[in-house]
């Protein structure tokens, strides 16, 4: 023991300040947030516990399970859609396109932007009544009955605006993309043209195969990702009066954050915490057990 503590007291002591953030600034809110999820803390005053009350509220919830149906529409339409945009965009700038950085750059920045309020409210007036969709659509000849709506806050269609920004922030995945495309064999390619394969079939045999564990990456970061979102439907749903469209907008996040910071039930926004943990939990396991089917590894 005292050899080990003599080889390793200096690594130790300049990880301290590593070790220490870990545990106070990390693995103590966890578990302090599993505590409170058993509890009716309101953010002020005592926590009394009460076991698994909070859970069979929310189960019983009926704005919980509408948060729960609008966040898997926004995030198994919006996440599939990004990576298929994504990866088109990957295989057009592959083919050796000029300025290829500049592009790159250019296709990267709303993968940083599209999270920000600015971008939010600018999402509100392009689909709003008198927005810039409308307008494009009005002098289209588009009849009043569609440029007529206002797209942001109509119940039927807002959650698809939201899911179009979500498209829209492709840099991140595209990048990837483009780094594995790079990566792939051209004696490939080469192999399967002297054996008359034509671009379909090199696409379905040699390149996705070749990208599937990114695809599974991908996929992975960007669901977990859109679990996450906040802000954009934030924004949107909290500027101005929306009407019907509130809730078409209401995010697991955001219905966490009512519970929490404006009802001043963070008991109960710790058993969402929770419940969205496991879920992602569970739902990455699964990706992982089905992709063994169709995810290649090179050897």
């Amino acid at each position: 023991m005292r050899n080990i503590w003599k080889t390793y007291k200096y690594p130790l002591f300049f990880l301290c300040p590593w070790i220490l953030g870990v545990l106070i600034f990390q693995l103590y809110p966890i578990l302090t947030s599993l505590y409170l999820s058993f509890t009716n803390f309101g953010l002020f005053g005592e926590a009394d516990w009460i076991g698994l009350q909070n859970y069979r509220l929310l189960f019983n919830d009926v704005r919980f399970m509408r948060a729960v149906r609008v966040t898997i529409t926004f995030v198994f339409i919006g996440v599939p859609l990004q990576l298929v945009f994504a990866l088109i965009l990957a295989l057009l700038l592959n083919k050796g396109v000029p300025a290829l950085k500049f592009f790159r750059s250019v296709y990267y920045l709303p993968a940083l932007l599209g999270g920000s309020v600015a971008v939010s409210i600018l999402w509100r007036q392009i689909f709003g009544l008198n927005g810039l969709l409308n307008m494009i659509l009005d002098s289209m000849g588009v009849p009043e009955t569609i440029t007529g709506i206002s797209w942001i806050s109509n119940p039927s269609y807002s959650i698809y605006t939201l899911i179009l920004l979500r498209v829209w922030q492709f840099g991140s995945p595209m990048i990837i993309f483009l780094a594995g495309l790079k990566q792939v064999p051209t004696e490939l390619y080469e192999s399967s043209s002297m054996d008359g394969a034509g671009a379909v079939r090199n696409f379905t045999s040699i390149t996705l195969p070749m990208l599937s564990p990114i695809i599974l990456f991908n996929l992975i970061m960007q669901i977990i990702q859109a679990f996450q979102s906040f802000t954009p439907a934030f924004i949107i749903a909290g500027a101005g009066n929306l009407g019907g469209a509130r809730d078409s907008l209401l995010l697991y996040t955001i219905y966490l954050y009512q519970m929490g910071f404006e009802f001043w039930r963070m008991g109960i926004a710790s058993a969402m915490a929770w419940i969205m943990l496991v879920g992602l939990g569970a739902l990455t396991f699964i990706i992982f057990w089905i992709s063994k089917r169709f995810v290649f590894y090179e050897h």
